[in-house]
């Protein structure tokens, strides 16, 4: 379940509310007790980081990410039976 974050307009107090998805947004403040509660926006905890995540850690034999090598699994050119310089 995610963590969401809420703060009122009216008074400015922020909570943090562990709720379900299909959950509804809270709209009543604790604090002041109005319906001035709006959910913010804000990044993910979550964060890849340190040694090791390289797109081919989890790849077997030739499968690899080929977006950036230039095509390299295609067909080799025909070069009319001459040797590429």
């Amino acid at each position: 379940m995610p963590i969401y974050e809420y703060e009122c307009k009216a008074c400015g107090h922020r909570l943090e509310k562990l709720q379900k998805v299909s959950a509804a947004a809270l709209t009543d403040c604790p604090s002041c007790e109005r319906a001035e509660l709006s959910r913010l926006i804000s990044a993910a905890g979550f964060r890849l980081a340190g040694g090791g995540w390289y797109e081919t850690d989890f790849k077997s034999g030739q499968k690899r990410n080929l977006a950036g090598d230039g095509g390299a699994t295609s067909a080799p050119a025909d070069t009319g039976g001459k040797t590429p310089a």
